[in-house]
């Protein structure tokens, strides 16, 4: 796949396109999974599938924050999964075989993967996605903003980004109830560069403002 190129230098070409917010690709992990942490209950331990993980940048940051769910990824790229950490692949699924996952997921999470995907195949994913989650499981989606105009510039500018087709919150939620699954929520994300770090405590109140460089979407298949 196209992404096997990249998979050696996938962080340094990240930390290099995300540079104009002051910071690096740990930081957007982080930031994800902090948001998904929120989703879910402390005691949480159920079986969370990174779909797209690429190297497993964010699967690893999740696992740091919830120690005791049980992580596997999938990516369509063997070079980026062969490049995720063996102490995260060890203790579960990590594939590029899409057949070999199971349909007992709890959480399913596709972090900015979907804008890579042809929009006539979309449809297709979240059904397969909606699938395997267990009844009253969730499905966390993150996307670019497209309504940011430093979105699309840094998209523009990213190597592995030039395929990129950027989705509206709309089109997801057309694909949610496509996929018989209950959108719970909207959040426009990541709205202060580092150097204004100090008014980060104030983003979670501006979730509901289009002007986020992201945006995070979560449904959930009925019981």
């Amino acid at each position: 796949m196209e992404f096997d190129q990249f998979a050696g230098r996938y962080e340094e070409i990240l930390d290099r396109s995300v540079s104009v917010s002051g910071e690096d690709s740990a930081y957007f992990a982080d930031y994800k999974a902090q948001y998904v942490q929120r989703l879910l209950t402390p005691s949480f331990a159920g079986k969370v599938l990174d779909f797209g993980c690429g190297v497993g940048v964010f699967a690893s940051a999740l696992k740091k924050l919830l120690p005791n769910v049980k992580i596997e990824g999938f990516d369509v790229s063997q070079e980026s999964i062969e490049k995720v950490d063996p102490a995260l692949s060890q203790m579960g699924l990590f594939t590029s075989h899409s057949d070999a996952l199971a349909h007992n997921y709890d959480l399913i999470v596709i972090a900015n993967v979907m804008h890579h995907v042809p929009r006539e195949q979309r449809p297709s994913i979240f059904s397969d996605v909606a699938s395997r989650l267990t009844p009253g499981g969730k499905l966390a989606i993150f996307e670019h903003n497209p309504a940011n105009p430093v979105t699309r510039w840094v998209v523009e500018r990213c190597p592995f980004d030039d395929d990129a087709v950027l989705l509206t919150p709309t089109e997801i939620g057309k694909y949610f109830a496509q996929s018989g699954l209950r959108q719970l929520r909207r959040d426009y994300i990541v709205f202060m560069p580092r150097a204004l770090a100090w008014l980060r405590p104030l983003e979670p109140s501006l979730q509901w403002l289009p002007m986020g460089a992201q945006y995070a979407m979560v449904a959930t298949k009925n019981a």
